[in-house]
């Protein structure tokens, strides 16, 4: 048998809502991890005492209880998995897996029982329902009524609002209200908060940016109270998910911050995060409202009586002992300036984008806290205003994209480093590395990058230029152009050669010239008039390597920009080998049987005496495992007569 029982899509019923998750029984312990809010409940296979196996509205479920008086329920399981569990509980739990059926007669008569922190209505000693007391928010009573009022879930489409109980009275002479009795037992399991007795200490005037305003905290056993001069708010600490403690830009301020579900609510607001600004330089001396006796029983040395520090330590601290949960400060990351968040905006509003070790978090306005569990991927996009910023955008498995935008691009590289270190599934990920080779990709021009092939290419079109080949060069080298320099229209790189084959469509793009600012700026000549008989020029040796490399680069790099495949394609042209590229030189004009003809008139054209006795037969272009391109073709000596036909229409040329 297996050390591990895992299960996936295991559903834990949370105040009227379903909420997903994974499901694991180890030999040490049960673990059940929330996927959406990613809380984990871990019960300890010590304490466990029951467990039950119950038919239920998703499949089946089990029922769970323990000696602290906890009951847990998870439903989503298949009949097929009662055998494996069972054998499972009984070798390393050593507790039996009873099947217990819900009665479903439909009868609102029957026996209510407490049952540690769960009321259940039974008929004929089968439950009907049962309801968890700490989802009771309020317990009023009648004459022979009690009514129970519940928290709501602003995550649920129907809520249960209260539930009526007749309580019938007793003939007994005990002289006990069986009313009063039944509210007690609710009462004393229901989550009702009530600031009963004195506080463990207070905390007066905090600034806090959600909700805005100054607050008196109010540290009591069970609940924290914020006390503001409008509204108050009562957050008990299992409400509490995470603490996060973090330092502002500024290095004079600090930030604490408390994550919250369910979130506090004032009207149609919701507010799933409580932040808190500090200032480094205030202190304060704290003296707790309990005996030195009973602090050190409470809180076993995570407190004293009488504490003295700066003030967001001495908040911080008193909270992690409260809430029993550990504080997440930022990890290695250090931005361009040396600071662990980054300065970005999102929705409108400038924050701080802080990169944690399992997560990031973006503070204030609104919160947001993404863990890279529910990451799909990362994406790294231009900054839409400018150019001197990118913009980051993060996507979760549920389909919500989340996008931070104005990030300097010096944090470009640090960012990008962190996103690769934690493994995280970047979209454009060969269009980034091509960038972080390049810090100052996100320049305001392309001139003050140094690119080789357009040089390249703009020496050949002064070649073509002499050659009389004006018109053609222009749509050439224009269009070179246009693919360095990140034209909008960058898609026209692609049917290049179809542009060299058809005249017509060379007419019907005026605005190709219009475009080609710089090579017009730098002609002194004046143009030669054209050659009407001149063939036209093939392609060169880079374009026939880039088409038949096109469809690779786009496989290797999925959703990669038109634009980015040349820039992608440049840099591999620059790591062939020098062998390669001379024998793509040399064959480049034998692409096809018609353009070889066509090259081969155009090289006669240029010279005669060195190119007029060969003829092209054949070509095939393959790749190597090394994904380099090479060509290799056939030529013969052309017969006489060929060579009369060539040299009489060089003559009449």
């Amino acid at each position: 048998m297996a050390d591990n029982l895992e299960f996936n899509d295991i559903y834990q019923e949370v105040k009227g809502s379903w909420n997903d998750g994974r499901l694991r029984f180890s030999k040490q312990t049960v673990v059940y991890k929330n996927s959406k809010t990613g809380k984990v409940d871990s019960i300890p296979v010590p304490e466990l005492t029951q467990a039950q196996w119950r038919r239920v509205c998703l499949g089946h479920g089990i029922k769970l209880c323990t000696s602290t008086g906890h009951v847990y329920k998870y439903d989503g399981f298949k009949d097929t998995d009662l055998e494996k569990i069972s054998e499972y509980f009984k070798a390393n739990y050593k507790v039996e897996l009873a099947e217990k059926d819900m009665c479903v007669k439909g009868w609102n008569w029957g026996t209510a029982k407490f049952n540690g922190p769960l009321l259940s209505f039974e008929v004929s000693d089968s439950p009907v329902f049962e309801i968890p007391l700490s989802s009771v928010s309020q317990c009023a009573t009648g004459k022979n009524e009690v009514t129970l009022e519940f928290h709501q879930n602003d995550d649920t489409e129907v809520s249960l609002m209260e539930v009526r109980f007749y309580v019938p009275p007793t003939t007994a002479d005990e002289g006990a209200d069986p009313v009063e009795a039944f509210a007690q037992n609710v009462l004393s399991k229901a989550d009702v908060i009530q600031a009963t007795g004195d506080a463990v200490c207070i905390f007066r005037e905090l600034q806090c940016l959600t909700p805005r305003g100054r607050y008196d905290i109010r540290i009591y056993p069970t609940f924290l109270h914020l006390h503001g001069k409008t509204f108050d708010y009562k957050i008990p600490y299992t409400t509490v998910l995470r603490l996060f403690l973090l330092p502002h830009k500024d290095q004079r301020q600090m930030f604490f911050v408390i994550s919250l579900d369910p979130p506090i609510k004032q009207g149609q607001t919701r507010y799933h995060f409580l932040i808190l600004l500090f200032s480094k330089e205030e202190d304060i001396n704290l003296t707790l409202n309990m005996s030195e006796d009973e602090v050190e029983r409470r809180f076993e040395g995570k407190l004293n009586k009488n504490m003295s520090g700066s003030l967001y330590e001495m908040v911080s601290r008193v909270m992690k002992a409260l809430v029993n949960r550990k504080i997440t400060v930022p990890g290695n990351f250090q931005g361009h300036s040396g600071a662990q968040c980054i300065t970005c905006s999102y929705k409108a509003s400038s924050g701080l984008l802080y990169p944690l070790e399992r997560g990031f978090i973006y503070v204030h306005k609104p919160p947001v806290h993404l863990r890279f569990e529910e990451i799909s991927c990362v994406n790294f996009a231009r900054g839409t205003t400018t150019t001197r910023s990118f913009d980051f955008e993060i996507e979760t498995k549920q389909g919500s994209q989340y996008t931070f935008s104005s990030i300097e691009r010096e944090e470009y590289g640090k960012l990008f480093d962190f996103v690769n270190a934690k493994k995280l599934s970047i979209k454009n990920r060969g269009f980034k590395e091509g960038m972080k080779a390049k810090d100052d990709m996100y320049s305001d021009s392309d001139d003050d990058q140094h690119d080789a092939y357009l040089e390249r290419m703009k020496q050949e079109g002064k070649i073509r230029e002499e050659a009389n080949d004006s018109d053609d060069s222009e749509a050439g080298s224009g269009e070179w152009q246009r693919v360095y320099q990140y034209d909008s229209k960058a898609s026209a790189s692609e049917s290049s050669g179809d542009e060299a084959d058809s005249d017509d469509e060379r007419k019907k793009k005026p605005a190709k010239k219009a475009k080609i600012v710089k090579e017009k700026k730098t002609r002194k000549k004046e143009k030669k008039q054209k050659d009407i008989g001149a063939p036209k020029r093939p392609m060169s040796a880079y374009m026939l390597w880039l088409n038949s490399s096109r469809e690779r680069i786009k496989g290797e790099n999925p959703g990669i920009s038109v634009t980015e495949i040349s820039k992608k394609a440049g840099e591999m042209w620059k790591q062939l080998s020098k062998e390669k590229k001379e024998v793509i030189d040399f064959c480049f004009f034998f692409l096809q049987r018609e353009e070889s003809i066509c090259s081969l008139h155009f090289l006669t054209y240029l010279n005669p005496w060195k190119y007029n006795s060969f003829k092209c037969v054949g070509l095939q272009i393959t790749e190597s495992l090394s994904f380099s391109p090479f060509c290799y073709f056939v030529v013969h000596r052309s017969g006489m007569e060929k060579q009369k036909k060539l040299k009489k229409t060089m003559s009449e040329r």
